[in-house]
């Protein structure tokens, strides 16, 4: 029987024969499928021809095995999941089986530790045995109830020089915060609050963390107008000081700095000087 067939889904079976260890069940659509469900699972009274809902795994000795325990994710889903240990060969995961589920090392996007919780896929790995991954950007879903606009949260799982920060929205769907947009330092599994800029073509999201412009405007003036009242009321940054510096020291690009500057002139609440900018 090719195992990857059933391996890591749920099934219901009937059962074709009561032992002293449980019942062993079969399917009426994969013939050559038997499979032992534990005595510790199976109901009082059970009979043969009885159905029964479970999930497919292998226990310790990579046997094929039912379960009625529901597990956090199937194969192909994406779950987070608590890490239970750290070992030699990756963590181990609470999956919410008896047996936990392994993370190995080469599918980690960064090391985890202990009591972290990390978000995952599960997958068949070349032993055909179900692991986890942290790389899940080919398991997350393009078909998102979300629209342009929205405010939605997700957690970041990769970070790419050449692309932004990869994140899950929901935990399910595919989302992107582009390098310009990353108007502050994100780290892979943070939680962030986002609006959504675009949604491409495929269905994935395209996230900013700043407001629209009008709204984000407010809110960089606000800043700017209490970091100045914390210093006293002047600060030593105008339209000459570099955009590196203006990133550094207010999270915000230069061309946002300026239109914050420009509201808070309107605003009657400071003024320009050759050596930056004082309160009135």
């Amino acid at each position: 029987m090719n195992e990857s067939k059933v391996l890591g889904k749920f099934a219901r079976l009937y059962v074709s024969k009561i032992t002293k260890f449980g019942v062993m069940l079969r399917s009426f659509e994969e013939k050559d499928l038997e499979v032992l469900l534990p005595n510790n699972q199976v109901k009082k009274g059970t009979e043969k021809g009885d159905f029964y809902e479970v999930f497919l795994y292998k226990d310790s000795e990579d046997r094929l095995i039912a379960t009625t325990q529901r597990p956090y994710l199937s194969l192909g889903e994406t779950a987070v999941l608590e890490v239970k240990d750290v070992t030699g060969i990756g963590a181990f995961l609470d999956w919410g089986l008896a047996k936990d589920l392994l993370l190995p090392f080469k599918e980690q996007t960064k090391k985890v530790h202990l009591g972290e919780r990390v978000l995952v896929a599960l997958y068949i790995d070349k032993s055909s045995r179900l692991c986890a991954t942290m790389k899940v950007y080919d398991y997350l879903s393009c078909d998102s109830p979300y629209q342009k606009g929205d405010h939605v949260e997700g957690l970041i799982y990769e970070i790419l020089d050449s692309f932004g920060a990869f994140v899950a929205v929901d935990n399910q769907y595919s989302a992107l915060i582009p390098h310009n947009e990353m108007t502050r330092e994100l780290h892979i599994g943070d939680v962030v609050r986002a609006r959504i800029k675009e949604v491409t073509e495929e269905g994935k999201l395209t996230l900013s963390l700043q407001e629209k412009t009008k709204v984000q405007m407010g809110k960089d003036a606000e800043l700017i107008y209490e970091r100045l009242q914390k210093e006293g009321g002047f600060l030593p940054f105008h339209d000459k000081t570099s955009p590196e510096i203006i990133k550094r020291e207010f999270k915000i690009s230069k061309a946002a700095f300026k239109r914050a500057i420009g509201r808070l002139l309107k605003e009657g609440k400071i003024k320009l000087t050759d050596s930056g900018i004082e309160r009135i």
